[in-house]
C-alpha cells in the first residue's frame, strides 16, 4: 500500500567516516555546504548535548502515531541514526523513555523526531543524543500508516536513507551520502583554520586587516 511500506536501505556512509566527523563541529560543515542547509531551528538537543552524527534510518509517519517508529528500532543497526518525520505536530509525543531506553540498549546512535517527545525529564540527563521540536505528556497512538527507509524532509532539509546526520548544541545537519568524503576534507581544514584562529586570539596576534579590505572593497566611505 502507498505511504504504509518498509524499504531495505541500500547504502549508508561508513563507520570510518562517521568517526571523522566526530571531530568537527557542525557549524564548520554547515559553512561549507555553502550555509544552504539545516532541519530547522525548532529541533533542539533534549538530552545533556553529547554529539550526535551516524547514518539515517528514515521514518516517515502520521502525526501521532509511532507504529512505524517501534519497526524501525528493531530494524536499525548499531550506529544509526532513527530520522522520524511526523510532521512536526507537537500534539502527541512520538517517543518516551522506555523507547529511548530501548534504543540505547540496541547501540543506535540516536533518534531525531520532528515532532514531540515526553519523560522530558529523563531524556535530559542522559548522553543518548534526541532532538525533537517539543514536549508533550498527551502518548502516542499505533495505527500507521508510514513508510520506513524513504526520503524526508525536516524543514526543507531533505534526508535520504544512509546519508550521514550531525547534531550538536547548534542543530541538526545531513551530508549526502555521495558528497560525504569531500564535504569532511574542506571541513577539517576550515576546522583547523579556526582553530588556529582561536590560538593568535589568546596569544594576541590575530590578524583582523581583512575586515577594512573587505570595506574598502564593497565601497565603504570612511574607513
Amino acid at each position: 500500500m502507498t505511504g504504509f511500506e518498509i524499504h531495505a536501505r541500500q547504502r549508508a556512509v561508513s563507520k570510518e567516516l562517521v568517526d571523522k566527523f566526530r571531530r568537527v563541529p557542525v557549524a564548520n560543515v554547515s559553512d561549507c555546504m555553502s550555509r544552504m542547509t539545516a532541519g530547522g531551528a525548532r529541533l533542539r538537543p533534549m538530552h545533556d548535548g553529547t554529539p550526535l552524527a551516524g547514518p539515517a534510518l528514515t521514518v516517515r509517519t502520521r502525526p501521532g502515531d509511532n507504529l512505524l517508529v517501534h519497526k524501525a528500532l528493531s530494524l536499525a543497526q548499531p550506529g544509526d541514526v532513527i530520522v522520524v518525520d511526523a510532521g512536526g505536530d507537537l500534539t502527541n509525543a512520538i517517543i518516551g523513555e522506555i523507547m529511548t531506553t530501548y534504543a540505547e540498549s540496541r547501540g543506535i546512535a540516536g533518534i531525531i523526531i520532528n515532532g514531540a517527545i515526553r519523560d522530558c525529564g529523563t531524556i535530559r540527563r542522559s548522553a543518548f543524543p534526541v532532538y525533537a521540536a517539543g514536549v508533550t505528556h498527551r502518548g502516542p497512538y499505533k495505527d500507521g500508516p508510514g513508510e520506513i527507509n524513504c526520503v524526508v524532509a525536516l524543514d526543507g532539509m531533505t534526508i535520504a536513507p544512509g546519508d550521514l546526520i550531525l547534531g550538536d548544541d547548534d542543530g541538526l545537519l545531513a551530508v549526502p551520502y555521495e558528497q560525504a568524503q569531500a564535504i569532511f576534507e574542506a571541513a577539517a581544514a576550515k576546522h583547523d583554520v579556526e582553530t588556529k584562529m582561536l590560538a593568535d586570539i589568546a596569544a594576541g596576534t590575530l590578524d583582523t586587516s581583512w575586515v577594512d579590505a573587505r570595506l574598502r572593497a564593497l565601497g565603504c566611505t570612511g574607513v
